[in-house]
């Protein structure tokens, strides 16, 4: 594999929406939905496409179902952004296995979270991504999700897996800024090596630390707030940058509305976009639930 090579022209950077996935009343992929939301994220600004993630209720779809997900948004970016799949797994094998199909649907990277349910200690963590690493010639983001599946990258860690060629960023969703910052600052100077953040009220704090962007799940419906943040800092407009980030932080922190990802969804729906409803048993928001989303939108200029 020609994995430096490779390594030195990919790198992760600016908003990057975790996308949902739009289903209908069936609770079956809806491409329709999905090709109008993918333009509707690139013309609003958005700097790459993250498929199959949390946000994209990945533990839900079949291994054909991530498959038609990965061809269609392949076939509707059409190049326009990089798109990022993602290809977890609890086990190596089935991480590995995930990760071909991406690669063999012609995506742009993979992101693989840490396993979940099971605890694998750091040296366990670095021969996970080691090995799938190894199987791809995909550039590989790691993913940090602790509250989500109990398991923490360490900053030691990240920065030893920094070394293979093909590993080339992280995505940190932990909440803790200074764990985003260890990160950043063990692999400073690796123009090979990003941090992208994982927690929406965080970008413009990451970005003054060094990250090279977020992926976002805000960025769903607001991805033009959420690429100002990113534009407006990296055109030296910082105070621009943190009002976007203050305008921002309410939809972010209504996430707490509902059971995730149903804020997402119902705010698609509200903007126009059918979305569907949240894979059982997600259930959908109460109309007082759904007021409350509405007023926000309407704060933010989203909804008019």
């Amino acid at each position: 594999m020609n994995q430096q090579k490779m390594k030195s022209r990919f790198k992760p950077y600016g908003i990057v929406p975790a996308v949902v996935t739009p289903l209908n009343s069936e609770g079956k992929f809806n491409e329709q939905a999905m090709r109008k939301l993918i333009n509707f994220l690139i013309d609003g600004g958005v700097h790459g496409l993250f498929i199959v993630g949390t946000t994209g209720e990945f533990y839900g779809l079949s291994m054909e179902e991530r498959h038609e997900i990965f061809q269609v948004s392949v076939d509707e970016v059409k190049g326009r952004v990089p798109i990022y799949a993602g290809s977890n797994g609890i086990t190596t094998k089935e991480a590995v296995v995930l990760t071909q199909l991406a690669e063999d649907s012609g995506v742009d990277a993979v992101s693989v979270l840490t396993p979940m349910f099971i605890t694998p200690n750091q040296n366990e963590l670095m021969k996970h991504y080691q090995t799938i690493a190894a199987n791809t010639s995909l550039p590989v983001l790691l993913y940090n999700n602790p509250p989500k599946t109990g398991v923490n990258i360490s900053a030691a860690t990240v920065a030893s897996l920094a070394d293979i060629p093909n590993i080339v960023s992280i995505k940190d969703s932990s909440g803790d800024l200074t764990l985003t910052a260890e990160y950043i600052r063990l692999t400073q100077g690796r123009e090979d090596f990003s941090v992208m953040m994982g927690r929406d009220t965080l970008i413009y704090g990451a970005l003054c630390y060094g990250a090279s962007g977020s992926i976002a799940a805000c960025a769903n419906v607001a991805p033009r707030i959420c690429a100002d943040i990113y534009d407006k800092f990296v055109a030296g407009d910082l105070q621009g940058a943190l009002r976007a980030q203050f305008k921002l932080a309410p939809l972010r922190l209504a996430f707490t509305i509902g059971t995730f990802p149903a804020v997402i969804k119902e705010s698609l729906a509200l903007i126009g976009i059918d979305a569907g409803p949240c894979m059982e048993p997600v259930g959908p928001m109460t109309s007082e639930e759904r007021e409350k989303i509405r007023q926000i939108l309407s704060e933010l200029d989203i909804l008019k």
